[in-house]
């Protein structure tokens, strides 16, 4: 619950030397009075020699009093999550959200049944029962949305108190300084640029490598742009104004220290290349699926350690997705839905496995799965679906055995299947390289299915056997009871009644 030093230093800083800023009962007020009050999570510590060292001001009283006025809200929230648990993985999340959009249409179905019956009663009881099992999910959903914002709490906090600190530190001048911290010349030529382009309505502009700090919200009006370029500088975020370029087809943000992205990049409807490469994102925003029209996402060398659950589903003319070297434990299972996707690089993450439909991705020509190391065990058997593959990487990961149905991948022409400790095929059939691999496994393939043809046939032809000695099993049986009957009553046993037959004989008699 408490913030990273590293990611937020002077927060973390001072919510380690502060006592807590949460209102205490009489109770704990009294059996602490002998000693100070103290926030029991944040105990107070001698402070880290090297935050100390880079922000002396730091040790100022009064500086240390207007920063915990600032943060109180921090403090409170933190007590709140505290009480109602971590954080759900994404993959928990992801189940609620599937889970209850089943238990709707599960709904939606009883009562159309329920409807056509006039049961009023039982409807009632559907509902109920439906919305306690939904409240569950929920509740799912609803803390992992408190974290969220329990997050972006924290940045604001940290932005906050990195102003309070230039600002002492300079004087006591205006709190915004810290937004101004960008060269002069830099200035300069962003002033000049922003008034050329909107007099001349300029497509294109390129700041790459200028050393900003701070992107001017004016980018955002300038409605003729086409591509914006500011890659490699030192922007820590995107104005929200960015929403105004309605015309943007390129948008180039890598190489810097971008933490997040603002949900307002969805809007950008003509976007067809995003590249956030080399930043430090933790997760990418909703929104961005939104983004209908873009054909490349490179958001590779980054910290992410998911990709958002309807990507697939809202980016139809996605042709190329670069995720490698993030955090990245699992797909999404909605990525089998990019029909257009020809080129996926996810190595160097930590994939545990791919999705049973990415058989589905029949576009796909190169993927790059190389370096998940000791996560990566096993590939689908719909793999063989990717008849269009051309180039693929496995290199570097724990699979010890290629999907039976690999022999199907008649277009592979470069395979790198190096570090593995595979054992299908064997490692001397790999050597002899793809053609020979391929050649292989279609054989492999091929018995494999004449012999489920094979006992499948055989299968049949034992239930068949097996039926007709059933039957022939029952009449014999009811033959033989009808035989023993009758010879038990010819021969007068006491034991046996007589059947019909002998009442009808003795009238005659």
């Amino acid at each position: 619950m408490d913030p990273n030093p590293r990611t937020f230093p002077i927060l973390s800083y001072v919510m380690s030397r502060l006592p807590s800023l949460t209102p205490r009962t009489a109770a704990a007020s009294a059996a602490d009075s002998d000693s100070e009050q103290f926030d029991i999570e944040q105990p107070r510590a001698p402070p880290p020699s090297e935050i100390v060292g880079q922000m002396p001001y730091l040790a100022d009283p009064k500086l240390l009093a207007s920063m915990t006025r600032a943060i109180a809200e921090v403090s409170q929230a933190r007590s709140v999550l505290n009480v109602i648990g971590e954080r759900p993985t994404h993959e928990e999340v992801d189940n609620a959200r599937a889970q209850l959009a089943d238990l709707e249409a599960h709904l939606s179905r009883q009562l159309e049944e329920i409807v056509l019956l006039h049961q009023a009663e039982k409807e009632r009881q559907c509902r109920e029962s439906a919305e306690n099992e939904k409240r569950v999910l929920k509740s799912v959903l609803q803390l992992d949305e408190m974290h969220e914002a329990y997050e972006k709490l924290l940045k604001d906090a940290e932005k906050r108190l990195v102003k309070m600190y230039e600002s002492a530190e300079d004087g006591g001048g205006d709190d915004g300084e810290g937004d101004r911290i960008v060269g002069e010349e830099v200035n300069e030529e962003v002033v000049e640029i922003l008034q050329e382009a909107n007099g001349k309505g300029m497509e294109r502009v390129n700041l790459s490598s200028r050393r900003l700090k701070l992107l001017p919200e004016a980018f955002g009006r300038i409605p003729g742009l086409v591509v914006l370029d500011v890659s490699t500088n030192q922007l820590s975020a995107i104005p929200d104004s960015i929403a105004g370029l309605q015309n943007l087809e390129e948008l180039n943000l890598s190489s810097n220290l971008l933490e997040s992205l603002p949900d307002s990049i969805g809007l950008l409807q003509n976007l067809k290349l995003l590249n956030v490469s080399g930043n430090k994102l933790t997760a990418l925003p909703d929104p961005i699926c939104q983004c209908r029209s873009l054909v490349e996402l490179d958001v590779s060398f980054n910290s992410l350690s998911y990709l958002p659950t309807n990507i697939g589903y809202e980016l139809p003319n996605l042709q190329k997705l670069m995720i490698q070297l993030n955090k990245i434990r699992s797909l999404p299972s909605s990525i089998c839905e990019l029909k257009s996707l020809r080129y996926l690089d996810a190595h160097f993450n930590e994939l545990r496995g791919l999705p049973i439909a990415v058989g589905r991705l029949t576009n796909l020509e190169v993927l790059n799965l190389s370096s998940n190391f000791s996560d990566l065990k096993e590939l689908p058997e719909t793999f063989g679906d990717l008849t269009n593959l051309r180039e693929l990487d496995l290199s570097n990961n724990q699979i010890h055995a290629l999907p039976d149905t690999f022999g199907r991948l008649d277009n592979l022409l470069k395979l790198n299947l190096q570090q593995n400790p595979l054992e299908m095929p064997p490692m001397e059939i790999v050597n002899q390289g793809v053609q020979a691999i391929k050649t292989f496994m279609a054989k492999r393939w091929v018995d494999i299915l004449m012999e489920e043809e094979r006992k499948s046939s055989n299968e049949m032809q034992e239930q068949g056997q097996g039926g007709w000695l059933t039957r022939s099993t029952s009449w014999l049986k009811n033959a033989s009871e009808n035989v023993i009957g009758y010879l038990g009553t010819a021969v007068g046993s006491p034991m046996s009644p007589k059947s019909p037959r002998d009442a009808y004989l003795d009238q005659q008699l």
